[in-house]
């Protein structure tokens, strides 16, 4: 029997039902579960050193908090609230000053935890704690080192560093077991011509830092671009809508290509500050653009000039793509680097992606019924993007 007439003797199944399926499938994969962590968890550390103290800012996302100290939600709202705070403060404090630690050399050293308080960051509300350590000096080895989630493989937890010392400032990605950022303080040298026309040398209270660990170079970027894509369902729900019909090699190129550039250009322009839209109008317009193309899809006779439509959505994704390197708050040295990186970073996933798809849609399209089925796949897509919308709205 061909694949075909197998297809044909599949039960039909009304748009309506695949529908409320799938979003019971997503409402069931998608609330947080105490057992395990949430699809993406995030921190943020500023690290700023003088010769007086080392202050330290943390910022991590509540529901992060409120997995791994599941007894501070007396309520059971999954909402941390500074009452809360207040009466697990204790069990806070071990939590951090366990999770994180600063060391100069081997020797850890003891912070003041000076307040903590509740922020909001993109629509998402996070915990910060402000922390004074020791002064460095010129010579010292600091080491830091974050533990959050180190043992739990079910998380993409990452930590966005950004450490300061006089004018030199320093940017690292910590994820997976990638969880330690090392910065030597070196003297800096300079020569001054004495009276009797000897040079002499001068040791002057400032000190450029010296990385010595890989975890600030570009592959973190890279490596945080994959994992950015990958964990962005919307993106890659969008990507594979505009694939499903068929069409030829041509118009696919041209699709990816205006995917690529329309992206890659509100992605700078967003990490720069050049534009700026509201968090929730470009969630919304990216869930729109996912059930429009599924739409498509499922009401269009012939896809043409799927390109242009493309290029104008992609260029909303980019605004999308730009927030976590936003909140890094990168300075301008460092931008360049970055932007590259986490740029080719989704490239290249898109790329794989678009490479996978293809043969199997290829193949796909031979069938006698295949328009049937990419129409069922397209009101699943539909689903998806009404439950997104849905959930950026009203929740």
């Amino acid at each position: 029997m061909s694949h075909a007439n197998r297809f044909q003797q599949l039960p039909e199944v009304r748009p309506l039902t695949f529908i409320v399926l799938s979003l019971l499938l997503l409402s069931f994969i998608s609330f947080p579960s105490n057992t395990s962590a949430h699809a993406y968890s995030a921190s943020y550390t500023n690290i700023k050193m003088d010769t007086k103290k080392t202050e330290v800012v943390f910022s991590i996302d509540t529901l992060s908090i409120l997995e791994l100290i599941p007894k501070i939600d007396k309520n059971k709202d999954w909402i941390l609230n500074q009452s809360e705070i207040k009466q697990e403060n204790h069990h806070l404090e071990e939590l951090i000053t366990e999770g994180l630690t600063l060391d100069k050399g081997n020797k850890e050293q003891t912070p003041e935890i000076e307040k903590m308080e509740i922020e909001e960051k993109d629509h998402k509300e996070f915990l910060t704690i402000h922390m004074s350590f020791p002064a460095f000096s010129p010579g010292d080895t600091i080491v830091f080192n974050d533990g959050f989630y180190f043992n739990d493989t079910g998380t993409n937890y990452v930590n966005f560093i950004s450490a300061s010392y006089i004018d030199e400032t320093s940017e690292a990605v910590l994820e997976g077991k990638n969880r330690t950022w090392t910065m030597l303080l070196t003297e800096v040298q300079q020569e001054q011509q004495s009276g009797n026309g000897q040079t002499v040398q001068l040791n002057p209270e400032q000190a450029q830092p010296v990385k010595t660990t890989t975890s600030s170079s570009w592959f973190s970027f890279f490596r945080l671009g994959m994992n950015h894509i990958l964990s962005g369902y919307d993106h890659l729900l969008f990507l594979i809508a505009l694939l499903l019909r068929k069409q030829t090699l041509k118009q696919y190129i041209g699709i990816v290509t205006a995917f690529t550039i329309a992206h890659s250009i509100t992605l700078s322009l967003s990490v720069l500050d050049i534009v700026n839209l509201p968090s929730l109008f470009v969630e919304c317009v990216i869930a729109l653009s996912i059930i429009y193309v599924a739409l498509e899809n499922i009401l269009r006779k012939k896809i043409q000039f799927r390109w242009g439509i493309t290029f104008a959505f992609g260029l909303i994704h980019g605004l999308g793509f730009a927030d976590l390197l936003k909140e890094m708050a990168l300075p301008k040295s460092q931008l360049a680097v970055a932007l590259f990186s986490f740029n080719i970073g989704i490239e290249v996933i898109q790329i794989g992606i678009v490479l996978l798809c293809l043969p199997i849609l290829f193949y796909l399209h031979k069938w006698k019924d295949s328009l049937k089925m990419i129409q069922y796949l397209s009101w699943i897509i539909v689903a998806a993007g009404l439950y997104f919308l849905i959930n950026q709205l009203f929740f």
